[in-house]
């Protein structure tokens, strides 16, 4: 049997997420919606219509500052900002759907391991199972500061304090409470036995958290992992943790070899590649035929904005482009930011003499993410390829336009992947992890690294 396509929407509670200038296009509705709970509400029960896994919400807390040394142009276009708090409309999409998934981006810098471990808990039982965090450990320079803390700490650095910090939260999750700590025993006046709530009494280097646990245990216990590093350090990090990764190729032979890349550091890290998911991100353009596609794009074209794209791209790299010389090769520098995106150019067409105008317009249509534009069986024979030969799980999802991009993907696109056996047509389990891994899959796997490390309460007895 074909391989099945995991679809993800990929999305943030701002405006034209990933497409700079849409905010002027009939089409877009981000621009007021994103503050307003029934577009979210809506959306949510769109996209399980179309039997999507997740709805994945971005987030970001700073301003992308880096271009030309100024807000000004993140500011002017819309780059991530406004941005509102995606976790507080979770649980009314959740409260109007039963199976979609929603993948929520909270960041290791800016919030203690403790809130972190009881805001995704809390979630988790609000969703009845479907929640997952995006781990990230943020890279706006000009957030640190708002947050009271130093200079922005090193990129390989924060990665080492994310490890720490998923230690913390795996104990708060996995070890604080046994199975059958509620007991609810009216006789001896006990809800909760409390020889079965343990603290973990964690002490490291960035954390000491004695706990216990605030929440008993939800659904998943731990909420399903993205992660989307593609650094060294960043892949590293997500073969050990992550469950699902997000990742940026700009073509297909990228995604060959970045896929091959990932199940390689996934079995070196004691997993088995098949309990990691790979989900490349995507910009669609859909319509009835290959024509109507073609003339949607260069409607769209019509709205981009390239200056709020550059802003965008520069905040993610932490390289002001506007100040280089013509002859610097990005791919060779360093950066405390997204160090994976440095070579994104070379990348997709490494002959071409990118000016920094080009640069501005490719990124204003869907950002660094590999652009399809075409029919319904357009898309989907694309889809099939970059599954077959790329090895790939499925895809996030972008379109450029919200939400009528996810729509037209839903009316046309799903059909036609349902048709040929590669898009399920009902949903299997009740928790998200059963989504992606299969019925009676609701926990992390044994082999994962959460259960690596004991506390002293769980440990075998010496006789």
């Amino acid at each position: 049997m074909a391989k099945q396509i995991h679809m993800n929407a990929f999305t943030q509670c701002s405006i034209c997420h990933h497409s700079k200038g849409q905010w002027k296009h009939p089409l877009d509705g981000s621009s007021l919606g994103y503050k307003d709970v029934d577009y979210w509400v809506d959306l949510a029960c769109m996209l399980e219509a179309g039997c999507f896994d997740t709805l994945f919400l971005a987030d970001v807390h700073g301003t992308y500052n880096v271009y030309k040394g100024s807000r000004e142009a993140a500011v002017r276009h819309t780059v991530q900002f406004p941005s509102n708090d995606p976790t507080l409309v979770i649980s009314a999409m959740a409260y109007a759907t039963r199976h979609i998934g929603f993948a929520c981006t909270y960041s290791t810098t800016y919030f203690a391991p403790y809130q972190a471990a009881k805001v995704f808990s809390t979630l988790d039982h609000l969703t009845r199972g479907r929640i997952a965090w995006n781990i990230v450990t943020s890279y706006l320079a000009d957030a640190n500061a708002n947050f009271g803390l130093d200079d922005q700490m090193a990129h390989d650095e924060r990665y080492d304090r994310a490890e720490e910090y998923l230690d913390v939260v795996y104990q708060l999750w996995e070890h604080s409470w046994e199975e059958d700590a509620i007991v609810r025993d009216t006789v001896n006046d006990m809800h909760t036995d409390p020889a079965k709530v343990h603290e973990i009494n964690y002490a490291g280097r960035y954390f000491n958290v004695p706990g216990p646990h605030m929440c008993e245990p939800s659904p998943q216990r731990t909420p399903v992992l993205y992660q989307a590093g593609q650094s060294g350090r960043g892949v590293e990090f997500a073969a050990t943790h992550a469950e699902a990764i997000f990742a940026l190729y700009p073509h297909l032979d990228a995604c060959v070899t970045g896929v091959k890349q990932v199940r390689k550091a996934v079995r070196a890290a004691g997993r088995k590649a098949n309990q990691v998911k790979i989900f490349p991100g995507i910009t669609v353009i859909v319509a009835p035929t290959d024509a109507e596609a073609q003339l949607k794009l260069e409607t769209a074209e019509q709205f981009r904005s390239p200056e709020g794209s550059l802003a965008l791209f520069c905040g993610w790299v932490g390289v002001d482009l506007a100040s280089l010389d013509k002859t610097a090769r990005l791919k060779d520098m360093k950066t405390d930011a997204i160090q994976g995106l440095l070579g994104t150019f070379e990348a997709i067409d490494p002959d071409r003499d990118w000016t920094l105008q080009e640069i501005g317009e490719y990124l204003s249509i869907g950002s660094v993410m590999p652009k399809i534009v075409g029919s319904p069986q357009t898309v989907a024979d694309e889809l099939e390829r970059w599954m077959d030969v790329g090895g790939c799980d499925g895809f996030n999802l972008a379109p450029v336009d919200q939400p009528s991009g996810f729509r037209d993907f839903v009316e046309l696109v799903v059909p036609e992947l349902q048709r040929r056996g590669r898009m399920r047509t009902a949903y299997d389990g009740e928790t998200l992890r059963e989504s992606y891994f299969g019925a009676g899959n609701k926990r992390l796997f044994p082999e994962h690294h959460a259960h690596r490390s004991l506390p002293p309460w769980k440990q075998p007895k010496r006789k």
